[in-house]
């Protein structure tokens, strides 16, 4: 293995072909870089889903009120569904296995708009309750979230993010001072953490004030626009039970058909997460079977070289053979080249595919679609070996060719 003769002949013979051995390793080296690029670009992908539900509770169901489409009991279609909290208590109640409930009201229609002295900006206002925080969770940075003192008093404090501070605060501290909401003045007695991942990069945050003072202050007496709520079955059978649980008590309170789609729009998290699950496995399935093909490529050029290899030496190995060279020698020789060429170039590979994606990790901003593209490095150094064995397996045939080599024969080869 360390016979530096037997090296020294390798190096010779690979100097002498070097465009045959560059080509032969260029094989192997897109092999091995196609399939730590495209698994790093898979993995970008699921990054980005997984980041734009980083902060939503994946076990939970939001409901918002739709129009009937067909009639029901004698009432027609075309009805409006305006959820109130009648109907949030009644699934709090109604559906087993409710851990946090909560509705939202937002204010919309250019009654968005927060000022404070002489600077204003445009942001989703949502009134929301305290449960919301284990739903829809913020990082907060100062101060607190709304709580339940907050929600039963109907207070007028609202929770702001950063970018809401620069637009009306500059480098000013947030806490205690007073914006106005619509005219009307709120406390600010929390700031979150603003990530724009899942809501579109220009897009401003949302503040939060309470669910009771929205109500009250901007008479929506008390109606809500959206429900959520999480349970504790986080399965994708339980999650369609809880979901069916909660139309027909909808149903019921507002006497539509359940089976009516129309009348409520309905997004189930976990639903959605089986399903974006189902097709990064589907993607990440088609990644490797596209990769691992590249490799037995350049795998199957590497076997084809060194058989080329074998038939211009054989005059070489016959020699060799006849002053007393052993088969396993041989078989050592050529083995030893296809082993070298594929280890280096398989290396090169990895280092290169590993070093794009953090070039493009470092370069390229995450969004909701694509995040951190990266590989697992275990992964990457499994492929590197087994592409070195499988390079070994390749150079074994005409390894073993050419020690079937009769000394005779190959002196008389032209």
């Amino acid at each position: 293995m360390f016979d530096i003769e037997k090296w020294a002949e390798i190096f010779d013979t690979i100097g002498k072909n070097k465009l045959r051995t560059v080509l032969t390793g260029f094989s192997v080296f897109w092999g091995i870089f196609m399939l730590i690029f495209l698994l790093g670009m898979g993995r970008g992908l699921r990054n980005g889903f997984e980041y734009d539900f980083k902060s939503t509770a994946v076990n939970s169901i939001n409901f918002w009120g739709g129009e009937t489409s067909v009639p029901y009991k004698g009432l027609p279609s075309n009805r409006r569904i305006a959820l109130d909290m009648g109907d949030l208590e009644a699934l709090r109640h109604g559906v087993p296995g409710v851990e946090h409930i909560s509705g939202e009201y937002s204010l919309w229609k250019g009654r968005s708009q927060l000022n404070h002295g002489k600077n204003y900006g445009n942001f989703s206002i949502k009134g929301i309750q305290p449960e919301y925080r284990n739903l829809e969770n913020q990082t907060i940075l100062e101060g607190r979230f709304i709580n339940e003192v907050d929600q039963q008093q109907a207070r007028k404090v609202i929770v702001i993010a950063q970018d809401a501070r620069e637009s009306l605060f500059k480098d000013a501290p947030p806490l205690h001072e007073w914006v106005q909401v619509n005219g009307i003045p709120f406390e600010v007695v929390g700031l979150y953490k603003f990530e724009a991942g899942g809501r579109g990069m220009n897009q401003s945050s949302a503040v939060f004030i309470p669910l009771s003072t929205a109500q009250r202050v901007f008479n929506a007496q008390d109606k809500v626009d959206r429900i959520v709520f999480s349970f504790m079955d986080s399965s994708l059978p339980g999650a369609k039970m809880v979901e069916e649980r909660a139309v027909h008590i909808l149903a019921a309170r507002h006497s539509f058909d359940p089976t009516d789609e129309r009348a409520l729009h309905i997004n189930n998290n976990i639903e959605n997460a089986a399903t974006f699950n189902n097709v990064f496995t589907g993607i990440s399935v088609f990644l490797w079977i596209i990769g691992i093909g590249t490799i037995i490529a350049g795998i199957v050029g590497v076997s084809n070289i060194m058989l080329i290899v074998v038939k211009e030496r054989t005059r070489e190995i016959g020699v060799r053979k006849a002053l007393g060279a052993t088969p396993a020698s041989v078989v050592g020789q050529v083995l030893l080249e296809a082993i070298f060429v594929t280890s280096f170039a398989g290396y090169f590979g990895l280092v290169c595919g590993v070093g794009l994606l953090e070039l493009l990790n470092g370069t390229i901003p995450g969004t909701e679609m694509f995040r951190r593209p990266e590989v697992d490095l275990s992964i990457a150094i499994y492929a590197t070996l087994v592409l070195i064995i499988a390079g070994t397996i390749a150079g074994l045939i005409p390894a073993r060719r050419a020690a079937a080599i009769r000394p005779i024969e190959a002196l008389r080869d032209e």
